[in-house]
């Protein structure tokens, strides 16, 4: 059986990372790490639920999977889709476009993310 473990740890290495970057005013590289937070923990959730996750990069479609079994993502989605478009946004954005979060749509996505991370942690309980 694979390990998924280490899609946990890159998820909370990304996290802490993105915490470190919003406190020194880097707020594109911030929103890209709190993505691939988000992203590696969907991945991590539907890997120790199903087995195995979609090779995707898509926040939107690994929700949509994960929502299937733990219905408080799917709310928050619902609750915020411009911000989780947004943090869908921001992988793309921070490596191929001139990207510019402000502060405060990076308190959101910090936000949001957080809200994702406790549901998440408690659908795997």
């Amino acid at each position: 059986m694979v390990n998924f473990e280490y899609l946990r740890r890159n998820s909370e290495a990304f996290l802490k990372n993105a915490k470190h970057l919003y406190s020194i005013g880097e707020y594109n590289l911030a929103a890209f790490n709190l993505e691939q937070a988000v992203q590696l923990l969907l991945k991590y959730v539907l890997a120790m639920k199903f087995g195995d996750f979609p090779r995707t990069h898509s926040i939107k479609m690994l929700i949509e999977e994960v929502g299937k079994e733990c219905p408080a993502v799917k709310e928050i989605f619902r609750e915020n889709p411009n911000a989780i478009g947004n943090l869908e946004a921001a992988y793309i954005m921070a490596r191929y476009m001139p990207a510019h979060f402000s502060k405060e749509e990076l308190e959101e996505l910090m936000r949001v993310t957080t809200r994702l991370w406790e549901a998440l942690i408690y659908c795997l309980s």
